[in-house]
């Protein structure tokens, strides 16, 4: 299916309060629990059904898989037992840590906890085998239903379940989510911040530990009082050392959450420490200040009351913050309403979302390598006006991220690789061109192309217009997108996707000429030959004459003109409705095709006699349609084939719909002018 924009404006940030539906039915979760009820059933949810297509797309289960409700599994199921805590999440057969990581961080907010997990659900009298559960997707909040059908082997859930055997609300959780991409095996493999934006609508930015600035432990602390999630994991070499443990019993490429920052008295001075949880609830760090460790008996038991310091293997543990920042790689913040974690002052962002598309051979350009392409990628203008309080630049974060790929995976559709760069505006509207990007160099750009579902970057620019330009690595690949910008200070943006304008000359009438050119001598003999005793030719006549004619140009190379396009050409220039062309209508198409011939040429850089599909909005700029990418990506899909080209016969198809359309166009617009001067008196 064509990648077809959504919308270009910018768009206001989305709120939980109004979550959408995403039942195939219509009916919501209320509506579809009471009808439950009121039947005396059990909810089944046939968008989510229990079988194997839910639970894996590329493999069948190694063991047989019983699907049971909670009342199946245990006497006395309870949705939460004593408060939804981070020791309720324990890792099953599904390599979804980073899924569980950032659940272990949604439990340490009451208030987001909730706003993903409605709290009024439970297995009391009302109970109808019906759940719910919201997530953030793209600038919406979704309200994702779930009937309560568990997979199970030997009755134990197979998957996430909590230490507590009879509650189920994480476990559910998990189902929901896997619903949201389609299966569970979609959760395989993962990063953190993206369950946590999904959690959130947050803004997530992730720090090199080894590169971290000198405040980084403050950046934590204050990160985690204000509630933002926090992820942390250790980098891999290979393949091979996925999950593969060091000496100090810690897990490389696995994700862990950091849920807790204090500083302890230890023997006379101050020791900065940092809380890890392993969501596999077990396996934890050996070294200094783990559970069982040395250095605990010199903190006083109220010290360890504070810190709720016991020793249990229960995967949460807590280290020196300087051993943390050795054996740790990466560290990932979701910032909830992202605050300026670099000062003391909390305060809310201006938000700014752009969704839209890369397509093939439109608007999927490719990086700065592909200079060719380059220039056709959606290009959105950034206006900074104010500078940050105290300040003499404007600070903002871009996060650009691609949609529903993990949705796609049983397609076989991967992450991309994704980035943007950022260029100063050269202060001229609509979209810039080819040569632009030649001659300028980029003011700032993502850190990284990365396969990832999200690129986010900090940035301080000094005020003025930028133009930020959202890629894939690679051209032709495509993928819708979404672009958020957060700014401290109000920021304006737009996109500059050209406005649709028509610029065509005065229509040629045909006018008596009193000595005829070779050229047209040559015509009318031509016509004479073939045509009847009105001096008119049938599209079949028409299609002979032309091929005739450009098979003589030397300087153009091409297929014969089809007789579809004959017969588009009569349907333009014909004037008597009679369904032929007179000689004196040929000769104003032939000064029409003498001029389109010519900007063919022009776009034909390679002289090949098809046109690259990328070079189309400049050749329909030189004829006089300026087209925004909605309409340019559907002229594409059209006429383009599947190396992006477009010959001269499907061009001048193009051009002849479009300066039909245009007629209409002109042609309505008259009559709605005619028709608003009459209703108000002039």
């Amino acid at each position: 299916m064509p990648y077809l924009p959504q919308g270009s404006k910018p768009r206001p940030a989305a709120h939980p309060g109004g979550a959408r539906g995403t039942r195939s039915s219509g009916k919501g979760y209320e509506q579809l629990k009471q009808e439950c009820l009121r039947r005396g059933v059990l909810f089944e949810d046939p968008d989510f059904p229990a079988c194997n297509s839910s639970l894996f797309f590329s493999e069948n289960p190694a063991i047989p898989f019983f699907w049971k409700r909670p009342g199946d599994i245990v006497k006395d199921p309870k949705f939460i037992v004593g408060g939804a805590t981070r020791t309720d999440i324990c890792q099953g057969d599904l390599g979804d840590c980073w899924l569980l990581a950032a659940i272990a961080s949604l439990t340490l907010s009451e208030k987001t906890l909730a706003r993903v997990v409605p709290l009024d659900q439970n297995f009391g009298p009302d109970y109808a085998g019906i759940f719910h559960f919201q997530f953030w997707q793209h600038n919406e909040w979704l309200d994702v239903v779930i009937d309560d059908r568990l997979p199970t082997f030997k009755g134990r859930l197979v998957f996430l379940h909590s230490a507590e055997l009879n509650e189920f609300w994480s476990a559910l959780l998990e189902k929901a989510y896997a619903k949201l991409n389609g299966s569970y095996e979609s959760l395989k493999g993962g990063s953190t911040i993206e369950a946590m934006e999904d959690f959130t609508g947050g803004i997530g930015e992730t720090y090199d530990v080894k590169e971290a600035p000198a405040n980084f432990y403050e950046i934590l602390g204050k990160a985690l009082k204000r509630c933002s999630m926090v992820g942390c994991s250790i980098d891999t070499s290979s393949a091979a050392e996925s999950e593969a443990r060091t000496p100090f019993g810690l897990v490389k490429g696995h994700a862990y959450s950091v849920t807790g920052i204090e500083e302890v008295s230890y023997r006379g001075r101050q020791v900065q420490l940092i809380r890890i949880r392993n969501p596999w609830g077990q396996v934890e760090w050996n070294g200094p200040w783990n559970d069982n460790s040395a250095e605990w008996r010199s903190v006083s038991p109220s010290e360890q009351r504070r810190l709720s310091q016991a020793a249990r293997d229960d995967g949460e543990f807590w280290m020196k913050f300087e051993d943390f920042k050795v054996h740790f790689d990466k560290v990932e913040i979701c910032n909830l309403t992202p605050d300026a974690l670099e000062d003391d002052t909390a305060h809310k962002w201006e938000v700014a979302i752009h969704q839209g598309s890369w397509v093939r051979g439109a608007t999927a350009g490719g990086c700065r390598n592909f200079l060719e392409t380059f220039w056709t990628n959606p290009q959105i203008k950034l206006h900074l006006t104010e500078k940050d309080d105290g300040e003499d630049e404007c600070t903002f974060i871009a996060a650009l991220m691609q949609k529903d790929r993990r949705k796609l995976k049983k397609l076989g559709a991967e992450m991309l690789t994704i980035g943007y760069s950022i260029y100063e505006s050269p202060g001229t509207g609509g979209h810039l061109g080819k040569d632009f990007f030649r001659y300028h160099a980029s003011k700032a750009r993502s850190k990284t192309y990365i396969n990832l579902r999200e690129v986010s970057h900090r940035f301080k620019l000094p005020p003025g217009d930028y133009i930020l330009i959202p890629t894939t690595f690679e051209p032709h690949q495509e993928a819708d997108f979404c672009l958020r910008i957060f700014s401290e200070k109000k920021a304006i943006t737009e996109d500059l996707d050209e406005n649709v304008a028509i610029d065509l000359p005065e229509p040629l009438h045909p006018t008596p000429s009193p000595q005829e050119t070779e050229e047209e001598k040559q015509f009318r003999a031509l016509f004479e030959q073939i045509s009847g005793k009105d001096v008119a030719i049938s599209a079949e006549e028409l299609e002979y004459v032309l091929n005739a004619v450009l098979k003589k140009t030397k300087n153009i190379k091409f297929k014969n003109l089809s007789l579809i396009s004959c017969r588009n050409i009569i349907s333009l220039m014909d004037t008597s409705g009679q369904g032929k062309l007179e000689f004196s209508e040929f000769k104003v198409f032939w000064e029409k095709l003498k001029k389109w011939i010519s900007i063919f040429l022009q776009f034909d850089f390679d002289k090949s006699g098809s046109m690259s599909s990328y070079e189309l909005r400049g050749a329909l700029k030189a004829a006089g349609y300026q087209l925004n990418n909605y309409l340019l990506q559907l002229i594409v899909l059209r006429y383009s084939d599947e190396q992006f080209q477009i010959e001269f016969d499907d061009f001048l198809n193009c051009l002849i719909r479009l300066e039909n359309a245009s007629r209409v166009f002109q042609a309505l617009s008259v009559k709605n002018k005619e028709f608003i001067n009459l209703n108000i008196g002039e």
